[in-house]
């Protein structure tokens, strides 16, 4: 009995069938991301970043006092969480479960690469006024105000994942205009404030691990689930 062999086929060069899977892999991450939208989402981005900006240069205002500072910014910050949340929706649903143990690290990997690029342009943007608290401030509040729309995304839908990100832009603007209130309401407290930070981080965190295990509830009301 002999053993069977493969070969590679002629005019092949030596060892290419070793790079197959590499290019199957970033096939696979384009495609992911292109179903997600995320060049769209790239751009919008983008356009809240120089919205920012431009709010800033110009002292964009709705209200006197502290609560006039932030309320701006924060709308701008809200609307960017809220892209990311519904980039989790697939009109197909998630073809990539034929991929088997690649499909949560499609979803880590879109959610946070997404997240780096809207804080990138909002950062961008800040530089060109005196942003209210100053990037840790910027930090803190996106990164608590993402993890919401993703956790909306895991428990509503992508398509309304940004139902999160408003109501809490709601119940901050209300915050905003009385007395000190709990570190939940991060984008209330100083921002050098430890435990408004760790509320933020905690709920940022808790929303990628859900997006990353379960996936956006599909539009038929099922998880998405691994």
């Amino acid at each position: 009995m002999t053993a069977a062999t493969r070969h590679s086929p002629p005019g092949a060069a030596p060892g290419a069938v070793a790079y197959r899977p590499t290019g199957a892999g970033l096939r696979l991450v384009r495609l992911h991301m292109v179903s997600r939208r995320a060049p769209a989402a790239l751009g919008l981005l983008a356009a809240f970043g120089a919205l920012l900006a431009t709010a800033l240069h110009f002292h964009w205002t709705v209200a006197g006092g502290l609560a006039g500072q932030l309320l701006v910014p924060l709308t701008i910050e809200t609307g960017a969480a809220a892209v990311i949340a519904v980039s989790t929706y697939g009109p197909f649903g998630e073809p990539e479960r034929a991929t088997g143990r690649w499909l949560p690290w499609l979803r880590l990997g879109t959610a946070l690469a997404l997240t780096a690029a809207a804080f990138g342009a909002l950062a961008a943007g800040a530089t060109a006024g005196v942003l209210s608290g100053g990037t840790l401030a910027l930090l803190r509040n996106f990164a608590g105000t993402a993890g919401l729309g993703l956790l909306c995304a895991v428990a509503l839908g992508g398509a309304f994942g940004w139902v999160g990100p408003m109501a809490y832009l709601l119940i901050t603007e209300v915050t905003l205009n009385g007395p000190p209130t709990t570190a939940w309401v991060w984008a209330a407290r100083p921002p050098h404030d430890h435990s408004a930070a760790l509320c933020a981080g905690a709920v940022f965190a808790a929303g990628t691990v859900a997006i990353t295990l379960f996936g956006a509830r599909n539009t038929g009301g099922h998880s998405t689930s691994q």
